[in-house]
């Protein structure tokens, strides 16, 4: 009988420990808090993992750079800083004290108490699956709202800039910079010599920065200018000069701040007033550069153009519906905060921390029409492979985001492999198995003609036809199993030939190096086997379904003679290394596609065994190193046949997390004797940490089906025999 990994649900009775702060961070202080996470390009973070507070740090890019972004609250005349770190030398401010710190699936909220007057500064980068147009929006909420603590009243003005540090990654570049003034004042600030399609440090070379707020207020100023002279303004006068700065010049000159604006709340007392609400963003157009048939390149605009006459009337409409984008966002994290909760509360915790980061790596994007319009038929979703490289759509990164995007949308799963599909549809990638990724660079999304790219053989071959499989257990959709049936006949001819007994090649861990005969890529190709059995069965071929299940099955008793140490205790890293063992997580996806090609007794093996190797910060990924994986520890506590071993890995995973050994956003690679993070860091895996909760059983969200073109296909592949 297979074992329901979903329904095992047991409250955890450990407490993650953290780094010590003087105020209340629940559910517990995280390596970085989020703030504004929407797309790899509109990526800030506070790193926190220290300790630190929202006016302790300046925000920062995913990468560790500088953003500039302050924030100063007056209280009766007296100056208190509540966001970032800035210096003003002609102007005497103070601290505002934090009192506390949260995060949601959406949200993080301070509140800091300046004076007499606490101020909750909540920022809001909303997570809309549902809804592909605010989904694909670049932009992001700050709302500061303000009380009175000691029963008097006080007269409350609050001021917020970001610089032109958002809009390169290289400071000596010049910037210019607009205001727009109508129902919605907007700041928009870009290169004065973009670059399409190139980035410098992660950074795009081309796009707009957008701080916007809505102009309805009494009482709103703004200014734009160099950075202290403005900053002083407001901290000595309470209010802005409504003065226009045109000196364009390099980011780094004079530090431009190209957005500031100064909000008087009047007089603030035990009522809280009505937040004030703040927009920030980066919009590109084109958003990626696409390969299509004969090595033609098509530009691809983020979706939700479709629906705005450009990202000034877009940003408009985001503003005007904050109110229910927050009662939204807090749904969505009831719906996520019930569902891993289930589990544990430190496993909830774990999900939220990792949805934004999860949807930050991707982007939503759609074709034009020769006329000039969008092609709202031609939806395709982008991924970047953040920090560890920066391939497009790299296969094996997006099979461990699949959890996560399963649970929160299936179509973004189709929408993300359809790209890879239909490249490799066209004939131009020239090997039988399946491609890396889509480019080499975000966001070129060029293809591999000559075959050159990273090779992963049996590792994508597997991905792909689990993914496929999975999206269409999950969706009930087959549409794309039969559009790119041959091809899915394809890699698994391949799976065949190489699986049983992999040659030497990299996995997804190629940090790791190549190696020969590994067990858990045997696993990722019976796997993939199987699935290609059930895609036959759905695609109603009888014949060669059962085929496929009759190899897989062979597959396995062999393989189980090969990979199981000679103790019998465990399964080894590579067939006939006695002495090692690794993470066994490609056995999930057996699981989870409820294939039951692995025998019970594997798994219950590889639980007991995994009870006798656990560090400090978790289980090793295997015998060569003292490092792990945070998103291939919960795939592996998720086929666990004991919940106290299931918890034993999300433990490790908090444990990490809230230590303060790191202040960058969630680094899913570790070491577990000493828990420093390794060099990745924000990446879109963390949507493996959504796997324990995931269940085929339905959807969470149905989304009409765009409507797809068909492809010629390469020619049918004949079934191997076994």
């Amino acid at each position: 009988m297979m074992f329901p990994f979903f329904l095992l649900f047991v409250p955890l009775l450990f407490i993650a420990p953290a780094r010590c702060v003087d105020w209340t961070s629940t559910p517990f202080n995280p390596p970085a808090f989020p703030l504004a996470v929407r797309s790899p390009y509109l990526s800030a973070w506070l790193p926190s993992g220290n300790g630190t507070s929202l006016n302790g740090a300046w925000a920062q890019f995913w990468t560790g750079q500088t953003l500039g972004w302050a924030g100063f609250v007056n209280v009766d005349g007296k100056s208190y800083c509540f966001l970032g770190t800035p210096g003003v030398p002609d102007a005497t401010f103070s601290q505002a004290t934090q009192k506390s710190a949260n995060f949601t699936s959406t949200q993080s909220t301070f509140v800091l108490a300046a004076g007499s007057v606490d101020i909750t500064v909540r920022f809001l980068s909303p997570v809309e699956p549902s809804d592909f147009t605010k989904q694909s929006m670049p932009f992001s909420y700050m709302a500061i709202s303000a009380v009175a603590t000691d029963g008097s009243s006080h007269s409350v003005q609050v001021y917020s800039d970001i610089s032109a540090e958002w809009v390169s990654g290289n400071l000596s570049l010049i910037a210019n910079w607009t205001t727009t003034i109508e129902d919605v004042l907007t700041h928009q600030v870009q290169l004065e010599t973009p670059a399409p399609f190139t980035e410098i440090d992660d950074r795009a070379q081309y796009g707009s920065a957008y701080y916007s707020t809505t102009n309805q207020a009494s009482g709103l100023t703004y200014q734009t200018g160099e950075d202290t002279v403005v900053r002083a303004q407001f901290i000595n006068n309470s209010k802005l000069a409504n003065t226009l700065d045109t000196n364009y010049r390099a980011i780094s000159n004079n530090w431009p701040v190209s957005s500031s604006y100064a909000h008087d709340l009047g007089t603030v007392s035990n009522s809280e007033t009505t937040p004030i609400v703040i927009g920030v963003g980066f919009s590109r157009d084109p958003a990626i550069e696409y390969i299509i048939a004969d090595d033609v390149l098509q530009n691809r605009s983020s979706y939700f153009l479709s629906a705005f006459s450009s990202p000034l009337d877009a940003m408009t409409s985001f503003l005007q519906d904050y109110d229910a984008a927050l009662e939204r966002a807090y749904t969505l994290d009831a719906q996520v905060n019930s569902d891993a909760s289930a589990i544990s509360t430190d496993y909830a915790g774990l999900v939220a921390l990792s949805i934004r980061q999860l949807l930050g790596g991707i982007e939503i994007t759609l074709s034009k029409n020769s006329d000039g319009s969008f092609n709202t038929s031609d939806v395709l979703v982008f991924l970047k492979e953040i920090s560890s490289d920066g391939n497009v759509n790299t296969v094996d990164v997006i099979f461990p985001a699949f959890p996560g995007l399963l649970y929160l949308n299936p179509q973004l799963v189709k929408l993300l492999l359809q790209g890879l599909f239909e490249y490799q549809a066209t004939g131009q990638y020239p090997n039988k198995y399946s491609c890396h990724d889509l480019g080499s660079s975000y966001p070129v999304a060029n293809g591999h003609n000559a075959g050159t790219d990273e090779a992963m053989p049996v590792e994508e071959s597997g991905n792909m036809v689990i993914m496929a499989l999975g999206y269409a257990l999950k969706s009930g959709d087959n549409s794309q199993l039969s559009q790119f049936e041959d091809l899915l006949d394809q890699w698994t001819q391949f799976l065949i030939t190489d699986s049983l007994i992999p040659n030497n090649q990299l996995s997804t861990d190629d940090f790791a190096g190549s190696l020969a005969n590994q067990t858990n890529l045997a696993i990722k190709g019976i796997v993939g086997i199987k699935a290609m059995s059930k895609i036959a069965e759905l695609l109603g071929d009888s014949s060669k379904s059962s085929n496929y299940s009759s190899i897989a099955s062979s597959y396995v008793s062999q393989w189980q003679s090969l990979a199981t140490s000679s103790s019998g205790n465990h399964l080894t890293l590579n067939y006939g290394n006695d002495s090692s063992w690794s993470l066994s997580y490609n056995m999930y996806a057996d699981k989870l596609l409820q294939l039951d090609v692995f025998p019970e007794s594997v798994y219950t093996m590889q639980t007991e065994w995994y009870k006798t190797v656990d560090a400090t910060f978790g289980v090793p990924l295997d015998t060569r190193h003292t490092y792990t994986k945070s998103d291939w520890q919960i795939l592996t506590a998720g086929i666990m046949t004991d919940t106290s071993v299931r918890d034993m890995f999300i433990e490790a995973d908090v444990k990490f997390a809230s230590s303060g050994m790191s202040s960058q956003p969630f680094a899913d690679w570790y070491d577990t004797v000493t828990g420093d993070a390794e060099t990745f860091r924000a990446r879109p895996v963390v949507g493996a940490h959504q796997m324990i909760q995931q269940s085929l059983a339905q959807a969470q969200v149905t989304l009409p089906r765009p409507h797809l073109p068909r492809h010629h296909h390469h020619p049918a592949q004949r079934t191997m025999p076994l």
